[in-house]
């Protein structure tokens, strides 16, 4: 996985512990990995351009493209562009994100 702006409002540890448990091999380790970090992606950018106005979507876009690592940049450029505090609304959106992928996980294994 590679660093993201969010990866801080996220806490990772059940998420690894489930997918370490219930892999069979490191390729299904790594194939689990990328599902959940291309779920987690895509949520997080359509909350984002869900609370942005439209004329800011592509701005955003490539700000993001450009940096996807700096959370100051980005997040400097999400307040000034929305009123809402965008990281509590990221927080639980990833929690929420993360307790569907467990649930998910957990009952393909059982």
């Amino acid at each position: 996985m590679s660093k993201l702006f969010f990866d801080n409002l996220i806490e990772f540890k059940e998420i690894e512990l489930v997918i370490k448990n219930s892999a069979s091999s490191k390729e299904e380790r790594d194939e689990m990995w990328m599902l959940v970090d291309e779920i987690i992606n895509h949520k997080v950018i359509e909350k984002i351009l869900d609370k942005l106005p439209r004329e800011c979507h592509e701005e955003f876009l490539e700000i993001f493209h450009k940096s996807p690592h700096d959370e100051q940049i980005i997040f400097a450029y999400l307040h000034g562009k929305t009123d809402e505090n965008i990281e509590e609304i990221l927080k639980q959106e990833l929690k929420k994100i993360s307790d569907d992928l467990l649930s998910e996980i957990k009952s393909l294994n059982g």
